[in-house]
């Protein structure tokens, strides 16, 4: 890492990160000044009369931040701190902030390492641009493996701080100008490069850019992000999720997902819903057999008090409204037909991120005698997707949803006094190998059968109208030639 003059390049391009509310979700000066209080540095003192208020004080500001963002207001007390810094000891700064600087990077947001990565991979070279002054911030940035580190600079004599700025302040306008000035110095193509901030007083750095996004951003960048067209991500979710106020939105309506407000015309039961894990990556896989499943799922990771990640067909995907909330709430939309690698990778990052995702092996409700083999078949990307990652493949058992909307139906049985009995069985992890994904395929639809009521094994020959019911409306062809589909294709 250097915050000096870089290798020359007319083609060099950076990604340009904030830090605080950008890279981690709250404020980094509360590790820094922590540690440099541990080590002696910041001799804060104790006064038992005022410290509660102080503490209130300090208590009170950082909800706010964490909250809000950045306010002028706010940024005064940063803007004074470089007084406090009188007589400090370089070196013991330069300790104590090496210690703080491990701890924040295990703060660093779950997507910011992969986009990371992902520019590092791309040969962009990686700045960390932070109003925090360099004194607290070089050695994180050296921790992140960054190439350049742009800051607040404080005077010293060669041995400790004076308490007064080296240059500006830089935050605002100001930053943006010390990002442009190093970028001119180290030859790199601001139109090209990428920037990344939660606040509005980052407006300026954003628009230098070829690619700005906004992140986590507070109500006026967000403002601002729309007006002018900047995307914006939380680093903390899968790209694409909406949060409204800090949540998703799922987390807003899970207290209307109860089966009595959602589906009062189905008689739902969830058994082992303590299987889910609470926290942490898992692959939920499902048994398919009715429009109504993904209701169903709904309602159960709801009870979970789980956000999920969801694969889907493209045909649902690309109805407008729905296809919107979808994709904002990180659905991972498929294109079966195309053979593309992309919607795994994309459930790869979400689960490498710590999320759940949700996936039915078997692609598509099945047709025809399909629907009524007791021995599932499935597809390989739970599979390969346990492989790639390590993940656990937790199986759920659904069981009559068909009733309530089968494939033949345009539109549910919605009749509150006939109510058909579904059920959702969660199940224990399956044991895979996690190198033959035929054979952990199959480990997995067994699991998924095992979870089934007795009738679901038996081998019977259905009627007519029974396999009518497994195709959509309209269908003319013969119901007994379906057999031979394969899992998850339509045609």
């Amino acid at each position: 890492m250097s915050n000096g003059a870089l290798p020359m390049s007319r083609n060099l391009s950076a990604a340009i990160f904030d830090l605080d509310r950008t890279l981690i979700s709250g404020s980094s000066s509360t590790v820094f000044m922590r540690h440099l209080t541990e080590a002696g540095v910041a001799d804060v003192g104790k006064n038992p009369l005022i410290e509660p208020l102080v503490e209130l004080a300090q208590f009170t500001l950082k909800a706010v931040y964490d909250i809000a963002g950045e306010s002028r207001l706010l940024m005064q007390p940063a803007k004074l701190a470089v007084r406090a810094a009188v007589g400090w000891n370089i070196g013991d700064v330069d300790a104590a902030c090496a210690k703080a600087a491990k701890e924040i990077v295990e703060m660093v947001q779950p997507f910011a390492r992969p986009l990371i990565e992902e520019h590092r991979a791309e040969g962009r070279l990686l700045v960390l641009a932070s109003t925090s002054p360099l004194a607290f911030t070089t050695a994180l940035a050296d921790e992140l493996g960054f190439d350049a580190v742009i800051g607040t600079s404080w005077a010293n004599d060669g041995t400790n701080y004076t308490g007064e700025l080296d240059g500006p302040f830089v935050w605002g306008p100001a930053k943006a100008d010390a990002v442009e000035a190093w970028a001119v110095e180290n030859g790199v193509r601001l139109d090209r490069s990428y920037a990344y901030s939660d606040s509005y007083f980052d407006s300026p750095l954003l628009a230098l850019v070829g690619n700005p996004v906004a992140v986590n951003p507070d109500t006026r960048l967000a403002a601002t992000a729309a007006i002018r067209g900047w995307p914006t991500r939380h680093l903390d979710k899968s790209d694409g999720v909406i949060k409204i106020g800090g949540r998703e939105i799922q987390e807003w309506t899970r207290p209307l997902m109860r089966p009595e407000l959602v589906a009062p015309y189905a008689d739902i039961s969830f058994h082992d819903i303590d299987k889910i894990p609470t926290e942490g990556a898992a692959i939920v896989v499902f048994n398919h057999r009715s429009y109504f499943d993904p209701t169903v799922m709904g309602l159960l990771f709801a009870k979970a008090g789980r956000n999920l990640r969801g694969l889907g067909k493209k045909e649902v995907f690309d109805v407008p409204i729905i296809g919107r909330l979808m994709r904002g709430m990180g659905g991972v939309r498929v294109e079966r037909s195309s053979g593309s690698d992309e919607p795994l990778q994309a459930a790869a990052r979400a689960l490498e991120g710590g999320e759940v995702v949700m996936l039915a092996p078997e692609g598509t409700i099945p047709r025809g005698p399909a629907f009524f083999d007791p021995e599932l078949k499935g597809r390989w990307g739970a599979a390969k997707l346990a492989a790639q990652t390590g993940v656990p493949v937790i199986p759920v058992g659904l069981w009559g949803t068909e009733r309530v909307w089968p494939r033949s139906a345009r539109l549910p049985n919605m009749n509150p006094t006939n109510r058909p009995a579904v059920s959702a069985t969660v199940g224990d992890p399956v044991q895979l190998g996690l190198d033959d994904p035929d054979a952990d395929t199959q480990a997995i639809m067994q699991a998924l059968v095992d979870l089934l009521p007795s009738e679901a094994r038996e081998r019977r020959t259905p009627t007519n109208d029974e396999l009518m019911q497994t195709f959509p409306p309209g269908y003319k062809g013969d119901p007994n030639a379906e057999s031979e589909r394969r899992p998850g294709t339509d045609t």
